[in-house]
């Protein structure tokens, strides 16, 4: 591979001439025409398993193709920066055109792919990154660490976005918003008070829940639990591995109020603004949710997974905003890196443009276009405009306090920490095994194999104390799980069991396969959840399915009425939610979506089957 070329700093403040003046009223004119500062048609879209997807065509334009893998929250902003790069002094210099193409990829997948080492995970090359542009500059220092330096060149910042607590503004205003100072303390001793909202006035809105994304694939879920050891330490900077260690009961009382760990914060918010569209205010659902300011102006301005929103799409906003929350012990920035990555694959022309790219993103022209998108820009001078304002729920002059980026071993000691003291789980896994599991999946395996294997693969994550449980159905079997139901393991702690699990699993490839009782199956496991749900455990059911339902004697509008009954979040203190999903272009994804939404989970595409394994892993983040 040719050497990347080293590029200039970035540079601030930027000098002004007439040229780049133009320049900057043609970035802004493109941003104008899209109506909506969300708008954008891009060559990357959101995906729920967290693998690259593009939401166009790679179609040779005749110029260099760049791909920046990035997090699905700037996609839409970095496709309307590669268009004015286009019109810029930086491309004009380059010997060939070239063209700027973002895939979404969450940044811990993509810290996880480059550490495996080989190829991108991708079967097409099209889609291999010349540039990296994860949420936070801790990323790239994990891959420095555990590959290679040279691996991620030299990040450098071009926009950041602080993390927030993102509040349903009515219970905001119940703790003291927006006069008072609120802190993660105060989150805490909500966690740790039997009396939950009660303490503060309001028995009615229950226990207080938190959302967290995963922080082994999410910035957001990863800068939550650094806060929280910050804020139990009294520091606002060199946060030590000591510190962490000490922080332990304070995180475990605070995880305690975790409802379930999203794999993303846009799955999360989606949920809750689809409860709140339909009336019940969303309150009942979650009372915090962990994200980026960025995240929390999307939301409320109707785009609560950060979407690619399509031309003449309306969004509606939320009927309750969320309020963003700035910690009073300070908050931690996501930081937004780009770099040159030192692949194989990456060609000297691409290095190339996209060093060119990296340059340009420092100019006034693209600094100007970053609040558009709910990014503040590095700039000082670039005014922040219209949504940085009360109305979308952020306040322009938070956070009061930034807290540094601890260093690696730091991070790696607040990982370590979370996956012991993570919220427990209680999970049943429901997998379909009816006779269309046999077909083949186009990588030589079969539906069926690639379910084992995914099924299989989850066991690593949970904990031996973890309870852990196995289930398939079809027609024409019996256990004691029930008719039309083959009980592999009951649910209980998995303890040493996870071999003589994975051989049980395995042995599905012999099992009888007839028809589908899908509704019957979800209703049987829902029974048997709900009979065991504690409220200190996460408790759900995940279930796979590849067609529609054929032999169930309960109807979808029954079953709905049944899990739908007490599974609100408000609905209890032990809620069992349902994480289906839709394996292969057969499964009635209409179904499933509306079993998950009705408890309050969250149903996941499994469309093309050859990614089952990386759909179960984003699934599993969720425990």
């Amino acid at each position: 591979m040719a050497p990347v070329p080293r590029r200039t700093a970035a540079r601030f403040p930027f000098p002004t001439t007439s040229k780049r003046g133009a320049r900057a009223s043609l970035a802004m004119a493109f941003v104008t025409v899209a109506a909506l500062a969300l708008s954008a048609c891009t060559f990357g879209g959101d995906t729920s398993d967290g693998s690259t997807a593009d939401g166009g065509d790679f179609v040779d334009d005749g110029c260099t193709s760049v791909v920046v893998a990035t997090s699905s929250e700037k996609v839409n902003m970095l496709d309307a920066l590669a268009k004015a790069f286009k019109e810029s002094p930086e491309h004009d210099a380059l010997d060939e055109c070239a063209t700027v193409r973002p895939v979404n990829v969450s940044s811990g997948d993509a810290t996880r792919f480059l550490t495996a080492g080989g190829d991108w995970p991708d079967d097409d090359p099209r889609r291999w990154p010349t540039l990296w542009s994860p949420a936070s500059t801790v990323w790239t220092e994990r891959v420095a660490a555990a590959a290679s330096p040279s691996l991620v060149g030299e990040p450098v910042s071009f926009t950041h976005t602080p993390v927030v607590f993102g509040v349903p503004e009515t219970m905001a205003k119940a703790l003291g918003w927006p006069d008072a100072e609120i802190g993660i303390a105060d989150f805490e001793k909500l966690c740790a008070d039997p009396a939950g909202w009660g303490s503060v006035g309001k028995p009615i809105w229950g226990s207080f829940k938190i959302s967290k994304t995963n922080p082994n694939t999410s910035t957001t879920g990863l800068s939550a639990i650094l806060m929280q050891s910050y804020e139990a330490s009294g520091k606002t900077t060199d946060l030590t591995a000591d510190d962490v260690a000490a922080a332990e009961e304070f995180s475990r009382v605070f995880e305690e109020c975790v409802i379930h760990y999203g794999d993303t914060t846009g799955k999360v918010l989606t949920t809750l603004y689809d409860e709140t569209q339909n009336g019940s205010g969303g309150s009942g659902y979650v009372s915090a949710v962990a994200l980026e300011e960025t995240s929390l102006l999307n939301y409320n301005q109707g785009n609560p997974d950060s979407h690619t929103v399509q031309p003449g799409e309306t969004l509606t906003p939320p009927k309750e905003k969320l309020v963003a929350v700035y910690p009073s012990g300070g908050s931690i920035w996501s930081d937004n890196p780009v770099t040159v990555l030192g692949a194989d694959w990456v060609t000297e022309a691409q290095a190339t443009a996209g060093a060119a790219f990296i340059d340009f993103l420092a100019t006034e022209p693209a600094q100007s276009i970053l609040p558009l998108y709910g990014f503040r820009p590095l700039d000082e001078s670039v005014p922040l405009g219209n949504l940085f304002t009360e109305r979308f729920g952020v306040d322009p002059a938070g956070p009061a306090i930034t807290l540094p980026r601890p260093a690696v071993d730091v991070v790696s000691a607040a990982l370590d920490q979370w996956t012991q003291i993570r919220k427990p789980s209680s999970v049943l896994e429901v997998i379909d095994v009816s006779g269309s599991m046999d077909d083949p999946i186009g990588d030589g395996r079969s539906k069926l194999d690639g379910a084992i294997e995914g099924a299989q693969a989850t066991l690593g994550h949970f904990r031996s104390t973890d309870e852990v449980g196995v289930w398939a159905f079809t027609t024409d079997v019996e256990s004691a799980a029930g008719k039309n139901l083959i009980e592999l393991r009951g649910v209980s702690p998995l303890g040493s069991d996870g071999e003589t699990l994975r051989s049980s699993i395995a042995d599905l490839r012999y099992a009888n396969r007839q028809g589908t009782p899908l509704y019957d199956a979800i209703a049987a496991a829902y029974e048997e959840m709900t009979a065991r749900a504690e409220p200190g455990r996460i408790n759900a059911i995940v279930v796979l399915s590849d067609g529609q339902d054929t032999d169930s004697s309960i109807s979808i509008d029954s079953l709905i009425t049944k899990i739908g009954k007490s599974s609100g979040e408000g609905g209890g203190d032990a809620p069992v939610r349902i994480f289906p999903i839709a394996y292969g272009e057969g499964a009635d994804t209409g179904a499933l979506q509306r079993i998950a939404e009705a408890t309050g989970g969250q149903w996941f595409d499994a469309s093309d089957p050859a990614k089952i394994d990386l759909v179960f892993a984003s699934v599993i983040n969720n425990f």
